[in-house]
């Protein structure tokens, strides 16, 4: 970590949708300087940072050597390459070994022991050794269904019940999302897809309710998920296919997490392309079965892409200051507009 006052040092782990947008948003930011920046995609490597991104010219050089681009000494990694634990690891790894913070928007690292013991207790050991701060966020996992949730119940006197429901528009999204969510199958090749693994729905359910639980000392014994495809009764068309009436047009994903076998959480993702041509808008809604009792309901959605970019960025100065090891975002500060954040340390 750099001297009180120093620009905090950044590099980029990928530069696809999300990289590119932190990318973007920490060039506006005087007190950041973005050192190096590695791509996964060779065509980019050697390309000026500022070209890849559609911007005006950095001096950042992209490279797709890692050990490059860690010579240039970062104080914190963002990572956005992959959505699991067993994906990131490596990577991560690196970075520590490079005394590096890491903030990482892969899903299950919102709460990476649900995924596997085994390599968040590694990760943990080697950013304690480090004196490091490793974070997974996000806008859901890391956000809408779980940090969100756990600061409502922040006014609550008991909570007996927690229901928490993202519905969003497919539309913009290109065809591996489409593939994943079971778009434009019909409802036999939806089965078939879940039972490949090919149609997964939404990644981190899991990390969001193991989350909310261990923020509320709630002993999460099981957690149960279904994935169910959503069949249209209209032709539904994006620039990048096109769904007839009886085949799927999305797909709607629940979980619920029990303990002693009474339910106390349960979140539902129901992901589509077109809602609003039967009538479904789209909005982040939770409430909360407490004293008092909570319900919050923003619509349209909270933009995913957006979000994801905003928090990660804004996180930085939480991590760069948070306690050694893997961290949750119940571990740290309440996020906020990194802008205000700097106007108060300034005071």
């Amino acid at each position: 970590m750099g001297k009180s006052g120093d620009r905090t040092r950044v590099l980029l782990c990928g530069l696809g949708a999300m990289g590119s947008g932190m990318a973007s948003m920490l060039l506006e930011n005087p007190d950041v300087e973005i050192v190096a920046a590695i791509a996964r995609r060779s065509s980019k490597a050697g390309k000026d940072l500022g070209e890849v991104i559609g911007k005006s010219p950095t001096g950042v050089k992209v490279t797709s050597d890692i050990d490059e681009a860690f010579r240039s000494k970062p104080d914190i990694v963002l990572q956005s390459t992959a959505s699991f634990v067993s994906e990131v690891f490596p990577e991560i790894e690196i970075a520590l070994e490079h005394d590096a913070n890491v903030i990482t928007i892969a899903e299950e690292m919102a709460y990476p022991w649900a995924a596997s013991e085994e390599l968040s207790d590694k990760i943990d050991r080697l950013a304690k050794e480090k004196g490091k701060t490793v974070l997974g966020t996000g806008i859901n996992p890391g956000f809408v269904l779980d940090t969100l949730i756990i600061s409502l119940t922040g006014i609550c006197r008991d909570v007996e019940h927690i229901r928490g429901k993202r519905v969003n528009d497919l539309s913009p999204f290109g065809s591996t999302v489409m593939k994943t969510q079971g778009v434009g199958t019909t409802p036999e090749q939806f089965q078939q897809g879940l039972e490949s693994g090919e149609i997964v729905g939404h990644i981190g359910f899991p990390q969001s309710l193991m989350l909310i639980g261990k923020a509320l000392g709630w002993e999460i014994d099981e957690v149960v998920e279904e994935r169910e495809p959503i069949i249209t009764s209209v032709e539904r068309r994006t620039p990048i296919i096109t769904v007839p009436p009886g085949y799927v047009a999305g797909c709607r994903h629940t979980a619920r997490a029990y303990s002693n076998g009474k339910e106390v959480i349960l979140l539902e993702h129901p992901q589509q392309i077109c809602p609003e041509l039967e009538g479904v808008s789209t909005g982040d809604y939770i409430t909360i079965k407490g004293d008092p009792p909570v319900n919050l309901a923003i619509e349209p959605e909270i933009p995913g892409g957006i979000g994801t970019i905003a928090i990660a960025v804004n996180m930085i100065p939480h991590v760069m200051n948070g306690p050694a090891g893997l961290v949750t975002m119940a571990d740290l500060p309440v996020p906020r507009l990194w802008h205000t954040i700097t106007a108060v340390s300034r005071k």
